[in-house]
């Protein structure tokens, strides 16, 4: 039994479809689970529906962009009902829900989760049309989580039993269904966080012992770089799991962080392949040794660097310490770099706004906190003496540091 997953770019058009269809094709007709994300960029899309709620005018303008971008796909594909009516019902839901008072984080899950239903009903229907047998699903009567809205933290035993399930369908079906999505105890819908296809991916085949996952993406593979920022950039052809492990923690956006766990305790490899070329061998993350890797450079852009220095010229203490991580705990900040002085603690964190100001306002009340936003946190690691020197010597470096293998940097 094996687990695909298509991400947004794989089926960002028409043609990105038909090309995810042909893949889906060569394999047998059966023990496959296909998992995919909404279209292009439409996650983007929602999330500018969900930011504009407030003013109708500018709502409809978002939502219409979204409509409009789903329609010419399906008249690409020559679909028409049942999936035009489906995809309609799903927006007259978002349309419902931005009208509501819900808060912001759980209303941002119920509309922007539409993304992936979109997607797959899209996907569904398509395969049908070319007598490609298979079964719809929704995921969120899969994956259970707690009400965490945004980041979903998964019930594994509820989500174990709900997809084991599954297996009897399996047995002679492909079955589609969504990623990034799952469903509270009350019925409300909540994600996983950002790019959690992967993990949702993970999630079903490490319930299912499958017997391996392929991630399809618009790279060759799992890189030591970002192709964009470095052309240089080399292809792994494989990678331990624990190395893979760690270059999510790093920021490495190929794979979600929370992917690699859920496979790695169940021994299931996981596959890193290109969509445009299914036949190239791409990287396997699997149990293995690999000797002298190059080194991985990661860049996590939209960071906040937050100082907080005490305030009578005491040094900085355990007590002072269980504050502010206490707080982190509290509103569900995670930490990518941290350094004090004897009188600060200064880290680095990704910049959610609402998040962001609550912990800020918090440790207000016992600190004096200083903030920048709008950086760059850069990771070396396996570092040699070229990288190590060249990125230690960026321009505009707020805070530095590095251990036998790693080299951390963050710049304006």
């Amino acid at each position: 039994m094996k687990v695909f997953k298509f991400g947004g770019a794989s089926l960002k058009d028409s043609q990105g479809v038909k090309n995810v269809a042909e893949i889906i094709a060569s394999e047998p007709p059966r023990n496959l689970l296909v998992v995919v994300s909404a279209m292009g960029k439409t996650t983007d899309m929602l999330e500018r529906v969900v930011w504009s709620a407030p003013s109708k005018n500018d709502f409809q303008a978002a939502l219409n962009e979204v409509k409009q971008y789903h329609s010419q796909i399906i008249d690409v594909l020559c679909l028409d009902s049942p999936v035009i009516d489906e995809v309609d019902m799903l927006f007259n839901e978002i349309e419902n829900e931005v009208s509501s008072q819900r808060p912001a984080d759980e209303l941002y899950d119920q509309v922007v989760s539409k993304g992936e239903l979109i997607s797959s009903l899209i996907l569904h229907h398509y395969l049908l049309s070319k007598n490609i047998a298979n079964r719809w699903h929704d995921s969120r009567n899969s994956i259970h989580t707690d009400r965490n809205f945004r980041e979903g933290r998964v019930d594994w035993s509820k989500t174990s039993a709900s997809i084991e399930m599954l297996r009897p369908i399996l047995k002679d079906n492909i079955i589609i269904t969504q990623g990034f999505i799952g469903k509270t105890e009350g019925g409300l819908t909540t994600t996983l966080g950002r790019e959690g296809s992967d993990f949702s991916a993970a999630i079903f085949a490490s319930c299912l012992n499958a017997s391996s996952v392929v991630i399809w993406k618009d790279v060759p593979g799992v890189m030591n770089a970002d192709p964009k920022r470095i052309p240089a950039a080399t292809v792994f052809s494989e990678l331990p799991f624990k190395e893979a492990a760690e270059m999510t923690y790093y920021g490495a956006s190929v794979i979600h962080p929370k992917t690699i766990k859920p496979l790695a305790n169940k021994g299931i490899p996981l596959f890193v392949k290109n969509f445009s070329n299914p036949a190239r061998e791409g990287t396997k993350i699997h149990e293995c040794t690999v000797d002298k890797l190059p080194p991985l450079i990661v860049f996590k852009d939209n960071q906040c660097l937050i100082s907080c220095k005490v305030t009578d010229y005491t040094f900085i203490s355990e007590q002072q310490l269980s504050i502010i991580f206490h707080a982190l705990s509290e509103l569900d900040v995670r930490l990518n770099l941290m350094q004090n002085s004897a009188i600060s603690l200064s880290f680095c964190v990704d910049f959610r706004e609402n998040k962001i100001s609550k912990l800020i306002e918090r440790l207000q009340q016992h600190f004096e906190v200083f903030y920048n936003t709008g950086l760059t946190l850069i990771t070396v690691k396996n570092y040699d003496e070229i990288t190590f020197e060249k990125y230690r010597k960026q321009k505009g470096v707020l805070l530095e540091q590095s251990s036998r293998s790693t080299l951390q940097v963050l710049v304006k």
